[in-house]
């Protein structure tokens, strides 16, 4: 069974193959098996017609063969027992005087069920009619070594114990078919999709082929785990690689190496409760209905090795890709979109003029960027954007140099408005002293600054473009009636962690080294929101990160929270492997404390939220994605993460 974190570990394993020789295909498989198991692996794939070898053409009529072939599956049922996992093994099985391409499924020392193959490639290279028989509409059972067992394309086999973890098998031919058995194998329950195949391997055939797995696992919401014949069949015409992929959702978990002659095995952890999780919200999927009815046979297995490694990948930046060029081209892309979605809005108001306040941080620095992009798109000439910099009580000469420079070098026009004496002056008339440094002392800072903004958009003829992100909407980490609202939020989809990245990438593609020198400075300013005034020497004494905690643990919290729907206990399992080393347990958990409180506290603030582009799978525009009442306490998952904190 899956463990309570949702997850499933599969194996795919390609045995040293030894052509039409079952018994010794037998100890390989079995070798093989045991490999899988010590890896700690629960469900374990083998190749298409393993037992005997693909290729054995017209002695796939041999009854000495067939004898053989169903001998070694006898042999190999009672491991499953000892080893406590499901293994799918391939082989040719005779049922009412026909011969059948089969994958029979061995769980808890038997053969719990027999799928035939239903579509049979016969051109080219293929001869499969020759021998077999479509397996399309066959059902009942198959006659074995062990007596009765559950026969057809109609089996489903959940694991022990867990409802959402459900495999479902298709061979070869029937993945490239027009309508997929597994299409309505997923419908029917199946999150977890089997493919034991014999695809020879032509020039450019791989990555067609991995393209066609990753699609359909993510067309039908499933993981798909796929493995090929290996280089063990005949080359009297072709060759086969061994070609074995796994993947969830679309996205690749492990991919072994081709054209190996010794046995080789690839192992993954298949995430089945967020597959559950995108299948609950998807309704597309919930308006489908599998087209036949399915029979399900439950399988033993052994239980998921919480205590080992996680074997999938795990970013401890989720919204930042890791591969330095697929990092360039995101951000290539993501600019397109904020710019295009701001230059849209633009046209619609037929204003040529912007107001965006320039602080010399992340975020008025993305914004800017995007407004220049977006006025160069409308040919509209850059001195349309007018930035003021409003240098208040925490202003430091760092930020406010850098801001001052980037709105000249991009040619912008800067304004410099100073906040000091109109916030002293509202600290009077509201009775506030001065020297009290509270959430009223911050919140009239960016209030007032705010005031400047739109007052100037109204001036001008313009909109006023608000520059906060992703991260501050979650954790409620913006003034309400200051920074919280603008007329247009072009930053409302990108996280901090991705902010930062994005300027990086601008330094990078600039051709000025001006604007590059600049932009690089601000990446390396610490995140502040500047409203505590600085040391004697000027310096900073104010960081974000300090109060709400670290981005990089609160954007990955967001990213699992949203996009997955983990609950605490698998955010604290996922993040003590993600920071090793960074974060130890009591700090994740406290700061997890941190991220629901303020995550549910700021709901009002989000409910009313400007408009703003959204930029990936994560967002939170109460007019889309993320609805949620203001007055949720969010009390259960508060206090999971007080009870994992006494253990």
């Amino acid at each position: 069974m899956s463990d309570p974190l949702g997850y499933v570990r599969v194996a795919c394993a390609v045995p040293e193959l030894h052509l039409a020789d079952p018994a010794a295909n037998a100890r390989a498989t079995a070798a093989a098996l045991r490999a899988a198991a010590a890896a700690g692996a629960q469900v374990v794939l083998c190749p298409e017609l393993g037992l005997t070898g693909y290729s054995c053409a017209d002695l796939l009529h041999q009854e000495t063969l067939l004898a053989a072939a169903r001998t070694a599956l006898a042999e190999l049922a009672p491991l499953s027992a000892e080893l406590g996992l499901v293994a799918v093994v391939g082989l040719p099985l005779r049922r009412d005087g026909r011969l059948f391409n089969c994958a029979a499924v061995l769980a808890g020392g038997r053969v719990a069920g027999v799928v035939p193959k239903i579509f049979l490639p016969t051109g080219g290279e293929f001869y499969e009619a020759r021998w077999f028989a479509s397996g399309r509409g066959e059902a009942g059972a198959i006659a074995l070594e062990g007596g009765e067992v559950p026969f057809g394309a109609d089996l489903l086999f959940p694991l022990a114990g867990d409802p959402e973890a459900v495999l479902g098998i298709e061979i070869c031919e029937d993945l490239w078919a027009v309508q997929p058995p597994s299409g309505e194998q997923a419908l029917a329950g199946a999150t977890i999709l089997l493919n034991p195949s014999a695809s020879d391997d032509l020039l450019g055939k791989a990555p067609y082929r991995r393209e066609l797995v990753r699609g359909q696992g993510a067309r039908c919401l499933a993981a798909y785990a796929y493995v090929s014949a290996g280089p063990g069949e005949s080359t009297t015409d072709v060759v086969f690689g061994g070609h074995s992929l796994v993947t969830e959702n679309g996205a690749v978990l492990a991919e072994g190496e081709r054209f190996r002659f010794d046995a080789q095995q690839i192992v993954a952890d298949i995430d089945v409760a967020w597959l559950a999780h995108e299948r609950m919200r998807n309704t597309s999927f919930l308006a489908a209905r599998a087209g036949r009815a399915f029979r399900r046979v439950e399988v033993p297995c052994r239980a998921w090795a919480e205590g080992g490694r996680l074997l999938r990948p795990l970013a401890a930046r989720p919204f930042v890709p890791a591969d330095p060029g697929v990092r360039a081209a995101a951000c290539a892309e993501i600019t397109a979109i904020q710019a295009t979605a701001l230059a849209r809005r633009l046209r619609h108001t037929g204003c040529r003029s912007l107001v965006l306040g320039i602080s010399g941080g992340l975020d008025s620095t993305l914004a800017l960027l995007v407004a220049a992009r977006a006025f160069d798109l409308l040919g509209l000439p850059r001195s349309g954007l007018v930035c003021p910099t409003m240098p208040g009580f925490g202003t430091t000469a760092r930020t406010r140099g850098n801001a001052g420079r980037l709105v000249d070098l991009l040619g912008a026009r800067l304004l410099e408005i100073p906040i000091h004496e109109a916030v002293r002056q509202h600290f009077r008339d509201i009775g506030h002293d001065e020297s009290q440094h509270d959430v009223t002392y911050e919140n009239a800072q960016a209030r007032e600054r705010t005031q400047v903004l739109l007052d100037l958009a109204n001036k001008h003829g313009g909109l006023c473009l608000g520059t906060g992100d992703l991260s501050e909407a979650a954790l409620g980490w913006c003034t309400y009636g200051g920074d919280h609202l603008s007329m247009y939020h072009v930053n409302a989809g990108v996280p901090k962690t991705l902010v930062r990245y994005l300027v990086e990438w601008a330094a990078d593609a600039s051709p000025d080294p001006a604007v590059a020198a600049v932009l690089r400075d601000i990446a390396a300013t610490p995140i502040t929101p500047e409203l505590l005034p600085t040391a004697a020497d000027g310096s900073l004494v104010q960081e974000t990160e300090a109060a709400v905690g670290p981005y990089d643990l609160h954007d990955f919290l967001l990213y699992h929270v949203l996009r997955h729907g983990s609950r605490p206990a698998k955010l604290l399992f996922l993040a003590e492997r993600a920071f090793a080393g960074r974060f130890d347990r009591a700090c994740i958990l406290a700061w997890m404390a941190v991220f629901y409180r303020r995550f549910a506290a700021a709901q009002f603030k989000r409910s009313c939220m400007p408009d703003g582009p959204k930029v990936g799978t994560v967002a939170l525009s109460p007019r889309g994605d993320w609805r949620m009442p203001s007055d949720a306490t969010m009390a259960a998952w508060r206090a999971e993460v007080e009870a994992l904190g006494q253990r």
